[in-house]
Parts: C-alpha cells; sequence; structure tokens
C-alpha cells in the first residue's frame, strides 16, 4: 500500500519533526510505502532530502489558526494525495514507540475513515464532552448527541474518504469564519462534528497516549502505549511552542468586566441543567 502521512512543524514545532520521523521509520506500517508531506517553514530540517520527504513551505499563521486552518493547509497536496491508497495526520508531538500497523487500516464495512478517541475523555459521557455548542457554528453538536469524544492529533483513511473530509472541514471552517466564530477546539470540533454519524475505524487512546499521565486521565491499566504524546512542558510549554506572549496579550485585553462573572454563571448553571436531564432521560 501506498501511505501520505502529513505533518506539521512550523516555528519552534519543527523540535519534534527528527523523533517523529525516526520512530515511524522504524514502527509505522512496516513494509508499506511511506510518502511524508512535511509542512513547515524552517530552512534547514533533518531528512529533508530523503526520498520520501517532501517538503511544502507553510508559513507560521499564529495561534490558533496553526491548528485551525490545516485542512486548508493539506489542500495545497490535495492531487497529489488522489495518488495514495491512504492517507493519515499525526500531530507534531506524536512519536511511536511500539508497532503500529494494517489495525488503523478502517475495514471494508466503515466509511473510510480512522480516528483515535482522547484520552483525557475515555469512557466519559456525552455530556462532559466538550463539544461545540454554539448553534450558530458548522461544528455545533446537541448536549444530548455523541458518543465519543475524538483527539485531532491522529485522523485520516482511504484517500478518497479523506480528502473529502479535508474539503468538507476547509469548507465548515471558513463560514465559520466569515460568521465571526471559532469553535472551542478549533479543528477539533469540525472533526467530531463530522464523524458524529459516520462509522469509522476507532482507535483507542493508547495511540494517543500522554508521555505524563494528569490525574483526570482513568485510562484502563492494561493499556500498552502504541505512540505516546509528547509533553510540550519539556520544551519550553504551549505558549512557547505556539509563540504566544501571555504578557503582551494581557495588555492587549480589555478590562475586567462583571459580564465575565455573569457568563461563567449562566455556564455553570447550564451545564448543571443538562446534567440532570441526562440523568433523568
Amino acid at each position: 500500500m501506498n501511505i501520505a502521512i502529513l505533518y506539521i512543524c512550523t516555528g519552534k514545532y519543527k523540535l519534534f519533526w527528527k523523533g517523529f520521523y525516526e520512530s515511524a521509520e522504524t514502527y509505522l506500517l512496516a513494509g508499506h510505502n511511506k510518502q511524508y508531506f512535511l509542512f513547515t517553514d524552517a530552512t534547514e530540517i533533518e531528512y529533508s532530502n530523503s526520498s520520501n520527504v517532501k517538503i511544502v513551505y507553510q508559513e507560521k499563521l499564529g495561534w490558533p489558526y496553526d491548528t485551525l486552518m490545516r485542512f486548508a493547509i493539506f489542500k495545497k497536496v490535495e492531487d497529489e494525495l488522489k495518488k495514495y491508497d491512504y492517507v493519515y495526520f499525526f500531530n507534531a508531538n506524536m512519536q511511536f514507540v511500539d508497532y503500529v500497523n494494517e489495525e488503523i487500516f478502517p475495514s471494508d464495512i466503515e466509511d473510510g475513515l480512522t480516528a483515535v478517541i482522547h484520552p483525557g475523555y475515555y469512557n466519559l459521557k456525552h455530556i462532559d464532552f466538550p463539544y461545540e455548542r454554539k448553534m450558530k457554528s458548522k461544528a455545533y453538536i446537541p448536549f444530548y448527541k455523541g458518543e465519543k469524544y475524538f483527539m485531532g492529533s491522529l485522523n485520516g483513511g482511504t484517500s478518497k474518504e479523506y480528502i473529502r473530509l479535508i474539503n468538507t472541514l476547509n469548507d465548515n471552517i471558513n463560514i465559520d469564519l466569515k460568521k465571526g466564530i471559532i469553535a472551542i477546539w478549533h479543528d477539533e470540533s469540525h472533526l467530531n462534528r463530522y464523524l458524529l454519524n459516520k462509522k469509522i475505524k476507532i482507535l483507542s487512546p493508547e495511540y494517543a497516549f500522554p508521555e505524563i499521565l494528569s490525574p483526570e486521565y482513568k485510562l484502563p491499566s492494561q493499556f500498552k502505549p502504541k505512540i505516546i504524546i509528547l509533553d510540550k512542558n519539556k520544551l519550553g510549554g504551549h505558549d512557547f511552542l505556539r509563540g504566544i506572549n501571555r504578557a503582551e496579550e494581557t495588555l492587549s485585553k480589555k478590562p475586567f468586566h462583571i459580564s465575565c462573572i455573569i457568563g461563567k454563571i449562566k455556564k455553570k448553571i447550564m451545564n448543571l441543567c443538562r446534567s440532570m436531564l441526562y440523568k433523568l432521560n
């Protein structure tokens, strides 16, 4: 099989590329032809001369657009992706620690797509999922729907279906932006909405296992990580990697207003009502 691998590392995220590439070459789909599409603004980066690495220049868009606009970024190579059997996207800070083989391919009775369950929401109820709740957003999911919450860090499938996903989500995100809407968890929110009514290959959190487990991550002890999500704090943290200056951001914000407190109270009341309604049902 011919596999296209999509990987974005603009700005400081290029720090993760070497470890990702080397571990993928060791553990990912051995025996298959892999082609890496590396979207980066780096002038120099490891393995750029490898025959299975194609550099696609991508400027840093800034937060949250570096993640929100990833489907627009993938469209740059849409015609090339049609030549492959499968297409998979992996987050920059993922690293393989065990063999990942054909089990990630969707079966003939599935809708041609693969996604991984978010380790922070494994086996929780849909009332607890951080879906987009703004009704005007194309990522909107009602509080009474949804069985799984998928992480945006790993998704893919057959080239035909994944290209369809790329185009649909790119369109939906642009529709939201024209209305001044950014979904709560950006591309991940749109991904969850797209997969809501589809039958897909579901991967357990073993394929997106946190390097350092937070107390709220209640994962089964028998889980054996195949792909780990590297702890960004070891490389300066989220803000450093995203190029966010919190001091400047704070100065640019409007003064605190009592409406902020009212908004938070309203949100807590709504969540409580939804929880009670869910229990009654």
